[in-house]
């Protein structure tokens, strides 16, 4: 109506500056309707893609679990850093051994570890849910595997097992506590950088990287990492018993391999998962009770996994692959 008023203006040369306002306003208004179409297309179409990129991606084993009948061994991972945010914490590891022990067709349950060790808080509690679990269930034993790293709190956890096996050539032990810090005070003073701190209680500044140590507070860390040290030995103790070999060298934080472990009695036997669950408990099908990520976030890992790679494919400066 409007282009059709001004042609009509346009013809008797009426045509004002209000006129040329509308005008140009209405085209303005046109091609943002096309442009908002376009827009909408284009982002339809980029959804379509990535779908189709992570359907193709997506693992084809993916499919929802059925819980097999009969009789198995039930098995739970404890992999990586020992934390409380992390697949290894204490909430996702005492989840899936309470599922695997008060599952009636399991003859026993197999905590599979690899881990470097992580939070002595985290690990003392599968430490006691674990001894807790086996005296509700004296008759359903549990039995640790070690297979790269039983190491710290990764030891810390096996220890409460009714027995340890591991490879010959795992790293077993390591049956100690520490902490670490930094100190930049000569760093600072060469750079000429000067360090402005105010605090409220004597030692609030404890283990700052920017002041000198003092031997005060030094001297607590070390005592409070001693009382951790004896908690730590005092829980090996109960739960290894007299299995243990009588070396000095057993606490020192060392470790050693699977072999020099046996031979410790730090572990029990030789051994994987598969041969625990086959010679030992007498059921070799093995079920894992393992508590995996959920679904959203698995499919956000994917995504990003499958992302990485598409940056990667198209020689994306700067990309996100560590090689």
């Amino acid at each position: 109506m409007a282009d059709r008023n001004w042609f009509r203006r346009r013809a008797e040369g009426q045509e004002s500056r209000e006129d040329l306002l509308e005008r140009l306003a209405f085209a303005s208004l046109v091609e943002a309707r096309r442009r908002r179409r376009w827009g909408n297309f284009f982002k339809l179409l980029g959804f379509l893609y990535l779908s189709v990129v992570l359907v193709a991606w997506w693992p084809r084993d993916m499919e929802v679990p059925t819980m097999p009948t009969g009789r198995y061994t039930a098995l739970v991972d404890v992999r990586g850093l020992i934390a409380e945010e992390t697949d290894a914490s204490a909430e996702r590891v005492m989840t899936a051994l309470r599922a695997a022990f008060e599952d009636s067709h399991a003859a026993g349950v197999i905590v599979r570890i690899n881990s470097p060790g992580g939070s002595a808080v985290q690990a003392g509690e599968i430490y006691d849910g674990i001894r807790r679990l086996r005296e509700q269930h004296p008759g359903k034993k549990l039995y640790a595997v070690i297979t790269d790293m039983g190491a710290s709190g990764g030891y810390y956890i096996a220890s409460a097992a009714d027995a340890i096996y591991a490879d010959k050539a795992s790293l077993v032990g390591s049956i100690g506590v520490v902490m670490n810090s930094f100190g930049f005070v000569d760093a600072m003073e060469k750079i000429g950088v000067e360090r402005r701190l105010f605090t409220a209680g004597e030692h609030k500044a404890l283990l700052d990287p920017f002041t000198p140590l003092d031997p005060v507070e030094a001297d607590h860390i070390r005592t409070m990492l001693e009382e951790i040290h004896a908690q730590f030995i005092d829980s090996v103790k109960a739960g290894r018993g007299d299995r243990l070999k009588d070396d000095p060298q057993l606490f020192s934080g060392l470790f050693w391999s699977g072999e020099q472990a046996l031979a410790l009695g730090l572990v029990d036997g030789l051994g994987s998962a598969g041969y625990v669950a086959r010679e030992v408990i007498g059921a070799e099908k093995l079920v894992d009770f393992t508590v995996e990520k959920d679904l959203i976030d698995q499919f956000l890992e994917r995504f990003g996994l499958v992302m990485a790679n598409l940056l990667w494919s198209q020689g994306a400066p700067g990309a996100l692959l560590a090689r």
